[in-house]
């Protein structure tokens, strides 16, 4: 289903005029993938300025030169500022730019050598769906890499590769990849046996009865016999959302006393200290602190890294148009603006209209997605999708995919069966594995390339 997340979605990321964080922070100093960069050096830098460019390292023989250098850098560096993160020394950003291409060239080096190869037309969908990423069509695309100077060919280049490395990682990685049962069995009983405060969650509920400084002892007698009175009424079934309203002092309380799902380090440690060996539904309390009397209630509790036992899922219908050279993206967002009028006026069907224009294997079924749980479908789609309320369709929505245009037909909060939460946690381990696996093949790939250090690079 092309609203589905891609395989190659990551490499997306890379490109000069979508690029991501991400990139920046993996180009935190490491030792992980690779030698210092102050050994295998052949010749000392100089003082001398240099107008031409010149080679920096080899890999395998193949030249990394201090322009391709220099390029990396600058994209980096305007990606740090437009984030508004702090700028690291440039000599040392450009050391680990460098060694992040000398990873890269004898990565892309293996690809070559296992065969693996990026024909053209896969290029120019890579392209259009990058084009797309940033709203524009792929003439504005082009328009705008020229005009902030970068050589179009050298763009796809650079887009070739991040698809070749990305294939080769995968083809990489997904063979050392095994998850048992047995992987699965051992993920959740380290969560749920865990008894660190970090990974605890808490929902819980609260009714505070206040003790004033100045209260006598008779006073605060009765202010316990009032809060034991809300433990006793909760503990034989009493609605807690009710009790809060009724008897609660604190903010909370008009709104039934949740707090809503919390790490447990944000909680004061008297409330954790109380409930976190407590099931949910259990009832905690009275308990005293500087303010009065507390009585608890355990609405929900989890272990970081578990899969939500309830989840919201959405039912939504879609028509997708694909830009190409006989349909612009304008064009395509112009006629599904006029759909979209066409069925707010009465004039015509969302499933009709999907069954006879949308370019995409749900037409069939008059654009019908079917149930989908949060992270299922790619994040533009899944944000304008969240945005809108039942019953409405959404304005021609841009993706890397197409121009769509949503309708969301119906919501549901859903209690996860156990199969599911395993499928949950078996991507959850799977991407663990895969982590961890790409950085075993990286290191070795890197350990079996020749890397000569020419002059450092001058940013």
């Amino acid at each position: 289903m092309s609203s589905r997340r891609p395989h190659l979605a990551a490499l997306l990321l890379c490109l000069p005029l979508v690029w991501s964080g991400a990139q920046a922070q993996a180009l935190r100093p490491s030792t992980q993938l690779g030698s210092p960069l102050n050994t295998q050096r052949s010749a000392a830098p100089t003082n001398e300025p240099r107008t031409a460019d010149y080679i920096v390292a080899l890999v395998n023989s193949e030249p990394i030169t201090n322009h391709d250098v220099r390029q990396r850098l600058l994209r980096i560096e305007q990606q740090i500022a437009q984030q508004g993160g702090a700028m690291p020394p440039r000599d040392e950003l450009a050391r680990q730019v460098l060694e992040q291409l000398v990873n890269e060239r004898a990565q892309l080096q293996q690809a070559a050598e296992v065969g693996i190869r990026v024909d053209e037309a896969t290029l120019a969908q890579a392209e259009q769906s990058v084009a797309a990423q940033n709203q524009m069509t792929l003439e504005e695309f082009r328009r705008r890499v020229n005009a902030e100077g970068i050589d179009i060919s050298r763009l796809r280049s650079e887009l070739r590769n991040q698809i070749l490395l990305q294939r080769v990682r995968e083809r990489e990685v997904e063979s050392r990849v095994r998850v048992t049962e047995a992987d699965i069995d051992d993920f959740i009983r380290e969560r749920q046996n865990s008894t660190q405060i970090g990974n605890l969650e808490l929902n819980l509920a609260h009714v505070l009865i206040l003790v004033p400084e100045d209260a006598s002892e008779d006073r605060i007698r009765a202010l316990q016999a009032r809060a034991q009175d809300v433990a006793d009424r909760a503990r034989s079934g009493n609605d807690f959302s009710l009790l809060a309203r009724q008897f609660s002092e604190a903010p909370e309380g008009a709104a039934g006393g949740e707090f809503g799902m919390r790490p447990a380090d944000r909680l004061p440690s008297l409330f954790v200290e109380a409930t976190q060996a407590l099931p949910a539904g259990a009832i905690a309390g009275p308990l005293r602190s500087a303010a009065g009397f507390h009585v608890l209630k355990v609405l929900e509790k989890r272990q970081a890294g578990l899969p939500d036992m309830v989840v919201t899922q959405t039912r939504a219908r879609h028509i997708l148009l694909r830009p190409s050279p006989q349909l612009s993206t304008e064009a395509a967002a112009a006629r599904l603006n006029e759909f979209r009028q066409q069925i707010i006026n009465g004039q015509g069907s969302f499933p009709a209209l999907a069954r006879e224009h949308s370019q995409d294997g749900s037409a069939r079924e008059g654009g019908d997605l079917g149930w989908a749980s949060p992270g299922q479908f790619v994040p533009e789609f899944e944000e304008a999708m969240n945005a809108l309320r039942v019953g409405d369709i959404s304005p021609p929505l841009v993706s890397r995919f197409g121009v769509h245009l949503i309708r969301v037909d119906e919501r549901r909060d859903t209690a996860l069966t156990t199969r599911e939460q395993r499928d949950i946690v078996r991507g959850l381990v799977r991407e663990q594995k895969a982590d961890e696996a790409l950085v075993s093949w990286a290191q070795d790939v890197r350990g079996r390339a020749f890397v000569e250090y020419r002059e450092a690079a001058r940013p």
